[in-house]
């Protein structure tokens, strides 16, 4: 008999144990239990998501494109779903667009180089230049960069001018350049100077070239050689700073 109630304190025991056990069970298969914990982890993921949209907006409204396009990508990586992410998804490709045109610009800019150096008998003398987009054969060996110059001279005043690396311009009684700036041709004169000091030939209309290059993005300027007859050089003149020489404008 007393092994008997023995047995029934330890099943009831059992019991006791079991259902304490299942009171967690219970309470996370709780739908309003659930919800709230989902309320809360979205509301957790949104609260993140708005502070990365913070970055996004200051960055616009500085105009800093480039950092505005990386804080709006890491947004819908890190938070594709989130209200903020939405808000920002049309603006973010104008973003992207501007980003890559300043980028773009920034390249061309660094494409030119600007002189200021004295000059002996005062003032000083200055000058822009580029290289040409790729080398030019212009002697039938290897190709090399063609660069073009415009100069401010205190004494020789302004001036546009081819210089070669290599070869020589066939141009010393004059001649006619095929001249084409954003897809337009136009024919210019040029002159090659009696001179071995560079090898360089003028661009006698200097002042018609400069306002075609400061206003455009692709100029080409065809040319005659001595060896190898006429070549072509291409430069992608959409950086110049026209304040770098301010009496042209």
């Amino acid at each position: 008999m007393g092994m008997m109630k023995s047995n029934l304190a330890c099943i009831a025991c059992v019991a006791c144990v079991a259902a304490v056990l299942l009171l967690p069970a219970c309470k996370r298969d709780d739908p309003q239990a659930a919800a709230q914990a989902a309320a809360a982890q979205h509301a957790e993921k949104e609260q993140a998501a708005d502070a990365a949209v913070k970055q996004f907006d200051d960055a616009v409204a500085a105009q800093d494109w480039r950092m505005a396009r990386n804080y709006g990508e890491i947004l819908q990586v890190e938070h594709p779903t989130s209200a903020a992410a939405a808000r920002i998804k049309l603006k973010l490709e104008e973003i992207k667009t501007k980003a890559e045109a300043e980028q773009q610009q920034q390249r061309l800019t660094a494409l030119w180089s600007y002189g200021d150096e004295p000059v002996k008998k005062g003032g000083h003398q200055l000058s822009a230049a580029i290289y040409s987009q790729e080398p030019v054969a212009t002697d039938g060996g290897g190709a090399h960069p063609v660069r073009l110059i415009f100069r401010d001279h205190p004494d020789w005043g302004r001036s546009a001018y081819l210089v070669l690396q290599a070869g020589d311009f066939d141009c010393y009684k004059g001649c006619k350049l095929k001249v084409t700036v954003d897809g337009k041709t136009q024919t210019l004169p040029g002159s090659r100077p009696k001179t071995d000091e560079a090898i360089a030939m003028f661009i006698d209309d200097h002042k018609t070239l400069w306002k075609l290059v400061k206003s455009s993005q692709h100029l080409s300027i065809e040319f005659p050689t001595k060896t190898v007859g006429k070549r072509t050089a291409e430069f992608e003149v959409g950086g110049l700073e026209p304040s770098k020489l301010p009496k042209w404008n």
